[in-house]
Formats: structure tokens, C-alpha cells, sequence
């Protein structure tokens, strides 16, 4: 048996997530379509995180178990013949047996992008959240960095689990700018050692209520003290949220493409 990890891609508009659900596109079947397809094995793939409906991936990570002899690249170039071109795999690696895409991660990276123009670009609309209303980008700077540390993150959630911690670990929380198409858009970077459900969105949601001089920065930071979700902001709209990348421990994946995980 050998265990292959890919680091894969894909447009999230017309899937109804990452994960298997009972109807509708998924990332997870499309790959194990596209799998048995290239090596005719029936086999479970493996997703370092799940994305919602509308959400983006460029650094996605799965792993399957195979006893396919095909080679790195003939999986590449195999999966790529055969997924929809709403999915592509980036790079290919082959990985130690105890190796898993979700629970050998230690780092996952997100970015939402927000047009905060006049008027929307359509070439955009599914992948930034549209604010007309302008936005204090300093303020909002000022209260993303907050979050940097260990917190308890139960404001941001959608659901708190049942007997299990929201603390996480942010490592990264900045807004900066970013030009797609010659457009001037805000990015808002948010990598920690895992997510709760729809914790970036509700960043995001809570944020631009910053922006919009509705919390005070301080106010956003009693906020996530208070740990009260009815206190936090909206939830953002999906399909301004891209996963980046996934990280994992030094020397336990390198990519064909000589790309290092963070």
C-alpha cells in the first residue's frame, strides 16, 4: 500500500462543499470519481479541511491509500484528465503510511477578499464580497491584529461543539491590499493551528462592522473576550474565502513541485 498526498485546487461556485453531503457537487466525490477512474480502486480520500458551499481552495491537501504503481506524475497528469475543470490537482507526493491530510496539519491559511469600490466588477462576483459603503481599512487593520495569540474563539463560530474547546491558536490576522484585474481590493489573511465552522466568515462579518464605524476596535476585542456569538457580527458570504494552504510539521511532505509546507 502506498499513501499519495495531492495538493489540489478548485473554484467552489457550483459545489455544495468539500465534504461527501446527501445531494449535490462535492470536491471529495469528484476526486474519488476521478481516482477510480485512473486506477479503477474504489477508495476514500482524505481533505485537510472542509470548505462550505461557494468557498475557494488553492492549497486544498488529501491523501489516499492505493496500491496503484502509477507514477507521480501519470497521477497528475491522469487526475487532471479526468476531474471536472472546476478541480485540478497542483502537485503530487508520496507520503509515509501514518501520514493523514486533516489531523498531520498544524497550520491552515485562509484569505477573503472584499471590493470595497464604487461599483462591483462582474468578472468578481464569485469571488469577493461586494461593500459599497467605504471602509475604515485602519480600524480594521487594528482590530484583526487582536486575534493574534491563543484566544477562545466561541464568538466567531456558527455552532460550539459539544464538549469540545474553541481555543485556537491565530498566528496571522492583517488586512492589506491586493489588485485582481487591475482592481484594488482588501485581503484579509487569517492562518491559525485549526477553525471553527465558519470562524473565518464571522471574522470577516464582525470586521467590516469595524470598518463601517459600527464597533470600535476595542469593541472588537470585548468581542472575542465575551465569547457571546449574538454579540459578533454576520456571517460573511462564502465565496469571498479562498483556502490558501495547509502547513505541516518539517520533513513530512515535499511536494513534486518543490513547494515547502508552511
Amino acid at each position: 500500500m502506498r499513501n499519495i498526498a495531492l495538493r489540489l485546487a478548485y473554484d467552489g461556485t457550483d459545489f455544495i462543499g468539500s465534504q461527501y453531503q446527501n445531494q449535490g457537487r462535492s470536491v471529495q466525490e469528484a476526486l474519488e470519481q476521478a481516482w477510480e477512474g485512473l486506477t479503477q480502486e474504489r477508495r476514500r480520500v482524505n481533505l485537510a479541511g472542509r470548505t462550505d458551499a461557494g468557498v475557494h481552495a488553492i492549497g486544498q491537501v488529501a491523501n489516499i491509500r492505493t496500491e496503484t504503481r502509477h507514477s507521480r506524475r501519470t497521477i497528475l497528469r491522469g487526475m487532471n484528465a479526468k476531474l471536472p475543470p472546476d478541480v485540478a490537482i497542483q502537485a503530487v507526493a508520496e507520503v509515509n503510511d501514518d501520514f493523514h491530510a486533516r489531523h498531520s496539519a498544524h497550520r491552515r491559511s485562509y484569505r477573503y477578499l472584499i471590493d470595497n469600490n464604487a461599483a462591483w466588477l462582474p468578472h468578481l462576483r464569485n469571488y469577493v464580497w461586494f461593500v459599497e459603503q467605504q471602509l475604515d481599512q485602519a480600524a480594521m487593520a487594528e482590530a484583526l491584529v487582536r486575534l493574534e495569540g491563543t484566544h477562545d474563539f466561541a464568538a466567531f463560530t456558527a455552532l460550539v461543539p459539544e464538549q469540545r474547546s474553541t481555543v485556537r491558536t491565530c498566528y496571522t490576522a492583517r488586512l492589506h491590499p491586493v489588485t485582481m484585474f487591475d482592481r484594488h481590493l482588501m485581503a484579509i489573511d487569517l492562518a491559525a493551528n485549526a477553525f471553527l465552522q465558519h470562524m473565518v466568515r464571522v471574522i470577516v462579518g464582525t470586521v467590516v462592522l469595524v470598518g463601517r464605524g459600527k464597533i470600535t476596535p476595542d469593541g472588537f476585542q470585548s468581542i472575542l473576550e465575551g465569547r457571546d456569538r449574538k454579540a459578533a457580527g454576520p456571517t460573511a458570504v462564502p465565496h469571498g474565502l479562498t483556502l490558501v494552504s495547509v502547513g505541516y510539521p518539517p520533513g513530512l511532505l515535499r511536494w513534486d513541485d518543490g513547494a515547502t509546507p508552511e
